[in-house]
């Protein structure tokens, strides 16, 4: 473990909120994510089933997570199992959790090895009058789930072995929940942004014509995990030149060209809450005047997207504001004219060939977060604002992000002291 201790406050709060959530006399459980192979005798790096983690804090594999709060036996409202370790264990993989690591790190107080578990899940589900039983799944909106998930191979041996129990589905109530940060929780997501905003300083001092992007991409992942960071967030996207117009450019694998943009999409990781910044700097310290113009209206629009948000505003009503200012940004940069839109087809409009993508999407122990893009924003919700403005034929492009906090009255900026003006990422790159 990379990052300081997180007081078990946080998961004991955060059970505490599921738990008013639950139907009397329900069983809920949670499962750890697989550790996923690659070929041969070869694993991924593990990541914790981000839901597992926001109740318990526990970032090790096969855990599972029972909660039973009507259960006649105060032992078993809670339940932990965890990994049993052995010698052998330690050797090869190092430290597990003892039973009491894992009592001090969650509040949970009856902690057993998985080997238990399905004796101990019986008889919860037999003996404590059980009624409806909460299986959780990915629900995300956007999810491709091709591989069989820890959770999905429960589901099906739970269904067949307990056919006859009520089910309900976990998730809706995990995503109102995480969907919402407390200051916990928004302390490790600045901590994030703070990462990432050392690791863009120390691009921005390194960055000039000949550098390769994959050379920009070892700078950052350099800083990150200097401070604590296990890397990066998400794949980094580090595009010059025309590759700055493709979305999703993840080859990070040519030379950085005098007198091209460069647009970075990084964000680091920190205790598994995630920053997702972007900025777009000139690859030669300074913007051209035509890439000042296009990076200035962007900042614009990123700024205006600001003023609207705020508790109660449904996304896609203030998405299609932010559509509408931008295209009287593309106006001022000459790209369309207002003849033009008059005679456009309104289901094609002409702005899509410019801005083509989504203005935010929810933040926090997953990149895209759970949560219903239609529901009204919430106090407390992290946002990204992340407009952009892609001129395939100039083959510039520019995209400026920030991770913003949904206050009474409008946003507080998680990334407030990372660079953004024209005037202060030359001066740093010139420095």
């Amino acid at each position: 473990m990379r990052y300081k201790n997180i007081p078990k406050e946080l998961f004991e709060s955060n059970r505490e909120k599921l738990r008013k959530e639950l139907k009397p006399h329900a069983l809920l459980v949670v499962n750890a994510n697989d550790v996923m192979p690659t070929n041969s005798d070869g694993s991924m790096r593990f990541r914790q089933n981000s839901d597992l983690f926001y109740l318990t804090g526990v970032d090790q594999e096969e855990t599972i997570l029972v909660m039973c709060p009507d259960f006649p036996d105060e032992r078993y409202r809670e339940v932990l199992f965890v990994r049993e370790t052995s010698e052998m264990i330690a050797i090869w993989e190092g430290h597990k959790l003892t039973k009491q690591e894992a009592r001090e790190k969650t509040g949970i107080q009856t902690v057993l090895w998985v080997s238990e578990f399905q004796k101990v899940f019986n008889l919860m589900m037999l003996m404590g009058d059980t009624e409806y039983v909460y299986l959780n799944t990915n629900d995300h909106y956007r999810a491709d789930n091709p591989v069989e998930t820890r959770e999905g191979r429960f589901v099906k041996w739970c269904l067949e072995k307990f056919p006859l129990h009520k089910y309900e589905r976990l998730a809706p109530i995990m995503h109102r929940l995480r969907s919402v940060k407390s200051q916990h929780e928004l302390d490790l997501m600045q901590r994030a942004c703070d990462i990432t905003d050392a690791g863009f300083r120390r691009v921005l001092k390194f960055v000039k014509p000949g550098v390769k992007e994959y050379e920009i991409e070892a700078e950052y992942v350099h800083e990150f995990l200097r401070r604590g960071s296990r890397g990066f967030a998400y794949e980094p996207i580090i595009a010059s030149g025309t590759n700055s117009c493709v979305l999703h450019y993840l080859e990070n694998n040519q030379v950085c060209q005098d007198g091209d943009l460069l647009l970075l999409d990084v964000g680091a990781e920190y205790a598994n809450y995630n920053a997702d910044l972007t900025r777009t700097i000139p690859v030669n310290g300074r913007f051209s005047k035509r890439q000042k113009e296009v990076y200035n209206a962007v900042l614009r629009v990123k700024r205006h997207a600001y003023s609207l948000l705020r508790p109660g505003v449904k996304y896609y009503e203030y998405h299609k504001q932010i559509q509408q200012f931008t295209e009287q940004e593309l106006i001022g940069l000459k790209l369309i004219d207002k003849t033009d839109i008059k005679n456009q087809d309104r289901d094609k409009p002409l702005f899509m060939k410019y801005f083509m993508h989504g203005t935010s999407h929810q933040l926090g122990l997953d990149v895209h977060d759970v949560g219903s893009m239609y529901h009204e924003m919430r106090e407390g919700q992290v946002w990204t604002v992340e407009p952009g403005i892609y001129i395939r034929e100039e083959g510039l492009g520019v995209r400026i992000e920030n991770n913003v906090v949904i206050g009474k009255e409008g946003v507080h900026d998680l990334m407030k002291n990372i660079p953004e003006e024209v005037e202060e990422i030359e001066h740093i790159m010139n420095s």
